[in-house]
């Protein structure tokens, strides 16, 4: 028995190899057969590997006291001391305050933002005025952000913007809106709205013209209208996509706008004005703390993933949309 056992054994043994051997040998025609294809993945590829993963090997200093002399390996290890410093600075809930005030902000705004622009476009029938609004919301995505800021602070400038002069026809006074602090959310926020909101339509009505149109004719022999349609065929049509979209908008919510937030920034409005992102900015480049601003900012970027992972994972529950 013991003998018919063990050649039992090794005919499954070497059953196994050259089942490994003949899979092994089918990806290889495979990757033959697909070159180009592999070949244009290798560019991407290595993108994330140059300019994500490497430098994730100099996260390490946030758990160092950096010398530029002694090198990142030659530094003294502290453990967790820049995040005990962080966490007991008096700045900690201020910057998180902040940042989750301008971030859940824009997402509430800006997350619907484009898919009502889209949802009525779609149901524009001229084609030329629906080309003509698409063409006048999506021109605000080309415009830098050094020019946008300076339009917005021409454009509510005291005295010379034409916020002001619109506000004095009703016998409102003067105000200096960068100056306001509480004003300085809602400005950031809707500017990005007026800049973003073309470009994210673009996505939801591609998504929109792969909706089966047996569907809308369906609907219209039924008598449905036009919300009817909007409610019960558009909106499961673009769930998928918006579902992604509102994982990846969650997954970045504690990552403001580095370049606008800091351009839009002035000594009068810093109170809510500073984020997370400026404040590494701040105090890692200009102050030269450079384990102090990475420990902040790994820090952020950990909240980060927790976010994300969690979105995905209740997206992945109740709907057939994750990102994994």
């Amino acid at each position: 028995m013991t003998g018919t056992t063990g050649v039992i054994e090794r005919n499954k043994t070497e059953s196994s190899i050259g089942s490994r051997a003949l899979v092994i040998k089918d990806r290889g025609r495979r990757v033959k057969r697909h070159w180009q294809l592999y070949l244009l993945v290798l560019l991407p590829i290595a993108y994330l590997v140059i300019f994500k993963y490497v430098p994730m090997y100099g996260a390490q200093i946030a758990f160092r006291d950096f010398s530029p002399v002694k090198g990142i390996m030659g530094s003294d290890w502290v453990g967790m001391k820049h995040f005990s410093t962080f966490f007991n600075s008096p700045n900690f809930w201020v910057l998180i305050k902040n940042t989750l005030i301008i971030s859940i902000y824009s997402l509430i705004v800006g997350f619907p933002a484009p898919i009502l622009l889209a949802l009525a476009l779609n149901e524009v029938r001229s084609m030329r005025f629906k080309r003509l609004v698409q063409m006048v919301t999506f021109a605000p995505y080309f415009i830098s952000t050094i020019v946008m800021v300076s339009m917005i602070i021409l454009f509510l400038s005291p005295r010379l913007g034409f916020v002001d002069h619109f506000l004095s026809l009703f016998g409102m006074e003067s105000q200096n809106f960068m100056g306001i602090p509480k004003y300085f959310s809602s400005i950031f926020v809707w500017s990005n709205v007026w800049q973003g909101i073309g470009y994210g339509a673009v996505i939801y009505l591609a998504a929109l013209s792969g909706i089966n149109v047996d569907l809308y004719e369906a609907a219209r022999v039924d008598g449905a209208s036009r919300i009817r349609k909007v409610w019960h065929i558009d909106l499961p049509g673009i769930m998928p996509a918006a579902i992604i979209l509102l994982i990846l908008n969650v997954g970045q919510i504690m990552n403001v706008g580095f370049e606008k937030i800091y351009l839009m920034q002035n000594p009068l409005n810093t109170s809510t004005s500073e984020v997370i992102s400026t404040y590494v900015y701040k105090i890692g480049l200009l102050g030269a703390n450079f384990s102090f601003s990475s420990a902040v900012d790994l820090f952020n970027s950990v909240i980060n993933l927790i976010l994300l992972l969690s979105v995905n994972y209740v997206a992945r529950r109740i709907s057939e949309s994750s990102l994994w």
